[in-house]
């Protein structure tokens, strides 16, 4: 009897001990997933299925339950869900079903994020290992953009992978992170820490200005900057920000020509699309907008149904003779992107999914400000492109969400020691548990 209870106790113990190890695994193959984002697609979606093949055997059904009752874990699912309902009534082929439910499926992502960072100490890899990419990317970026002569310029100019839209939003997600860690270091009276850090950031939204300008990012920075002031400096401080910003914006618009042409082109191209009818960026959002909008029309409570959105806006809503017009799959607004295929009920979803994310940061402290600023950028730049459903942003969302919202969760209640920790805790060392 002695013996069984023995070599019982024993078995716990090694159980308790591999599950610890496996969850270490998981949280570097996070931070691995966070690395992989600002470069590789692929790299991405293979990091992906590690980090899922070395979380999922960790997390128990109490921990899970705990997100998904949650707004912040269960909207997503709900999003999804009702996705996967949608595809009952869109009258498309099932590979476009399948298609339109894809750009969904990475919310699920989520709750377990939550699960394992609310319980993990380790969220602070994911971070570094994001943030310590982007840096990577960002003197690459600078490299291609200022040094003559080089044989290779990237996908173009001073973007060495990706495009310019995805490059742009990730350096103001880094910015404004670093922007946090400066303020929170000048309430501590570290100087030297406050002008590092105030540099690097002003490195990443020097690039966005002078080398590769997103527009949308553009309105991001500007939806930021007021929320950095007030966030750290209240309504003062907020004026502060705002006319400062200003000050900067208008130095960097007389210095660059580039981010002067980006800006004003906008403008001549909804001018050379409204009168010549010509295929360009800004005038397109405009001609996608206005048929989303008769496309919803159609089916404002429940929408045409999941994966519906190339047949909706393949036609014009209204024909003029002589006029071109160009379809698309992509409306260019997340909105419209849920609402087209799952109506008013979806958009309701969507934006409760948003306010429950914001919610999750409106604590202090600097963990909670990154959440803060992903959730804004996506938000913001949701208006213009479909961003939680885009591969790049989506995932960034995704891993802000999680692993900032789980870190915020345990530092506002910090979790009692699991028991696999609690086992490992009381372990003798390696060498006296193989008697060697």
């Amino acid at each position: 009897m002695h013996r069984a209870v023995k070599m019982l106790t024993q078995l716990n113990v090694e159980t308790a001990s591999s599950r610890l190890r496996l969850a270490r695994v998981a949280d570097a193959a996070a931070a691995a997933v966070a690395v992989s984002l600002p470069w590789s697609t692929s790299a991405t979606s293979i990091l992906v299925v590690v980090w899922l093949a070395a979380l999922l055997p960790t997390l128990d059904a109490a921990r899970l339950r705990r997100e998904i009752t949650t707004a912040a874990g269960g909207l997503p699912l709900a999003l999804v869900a009702l996705a996967a309902l949608g595809m009952a009534w869109a009258d498309v082929a099932l590979k476009q079903r399948l298609g339109g439910l894809d750009g969904f499926l990475k919310l699920l992502c989520i709750p377990l994020l939550l699960a394992q960072f609310r319980g993990s100490p380790r969220g602070w890899w994911v971070i570094f290992g994001f943030l310590g990419s982007a840096l990577a990317l960002l003197v690459l970026s600078w490299g291609l953009a200022v040094i003559p002569g080089l044989p290779w310029r990237g996908n173009m100019v001073g973007v060495p992978v990706k495009d310019y839209i995805g490059q742009s939003g990730i350096f103001a997600l880094c910015a404004f992170a670093l922007l946090g860690c400066a303020a929170q270091a000048w309430r501590c009276g570290r100087l030297q820490s406050v002008l590092a850090l105030a540099l690097v950031a002003m490195a990443f939204l020097a690039n966005i200005g002078f080398v590769a300008t997103g527009r949308t990012t553009l309105a991001i920075v500007a939806a930021l900057v007021p929320l950095f002031g007030f966030r750290y400096f209240g309504w003062r401080g907020m004026l502060g920000a705002v006319l400062a910003g200003g000050v900067l914006a208008g130095a960097v618009w007389m210095s660059s020509p580039y981010l002067r042409q980006r800006v004003t082109r906008a403008v001549e191209e909804v001018e050379a699309y409204r009168t010549e009818h010509r295929e360009t960026s800004a005038g397109l959002r405009l001609e996608f907008w206005k048929n989303s909008i008769g496309a919803i029309a159609k089916a404002p409570i429940l929408g045409s149904g999941t994966g519906s959105i190339p047949e909706q806006l393949s036609d014009p809503i209204r024909f003029e003779p002589g006029v071109p017009y160009f379809g698309t799959v992509n409306p260019h607004n997340q909105i419209l992107v849920v609402t087209i295929q799952l109506g008013l009920i979806g958009t309701i979803t969507l934006l409760g999914l948003w306010i429950a994310h914001l919610l999750l940061f409106r604590g202090e402290g600097l963990i909670s400000w990154m959440g803060l600023v992903a959730v804004v950028e996506n938000v913001v730049g949701s208006l213009f492109n479909s961003h939680l459903s885009d591969f790049g942003e989506g995932w960034i969302y995704v891993f802000a969400v999680g692993v900032l919202g789980g870190t915020a969760l345990r530092q506002a209640a910090p979790p009692p020691a699991s028991r696999a920790e609690a086992v490992d805790s009381r372990l003798p060392p390696a060498a006296e548990r193989t008697g060697s």
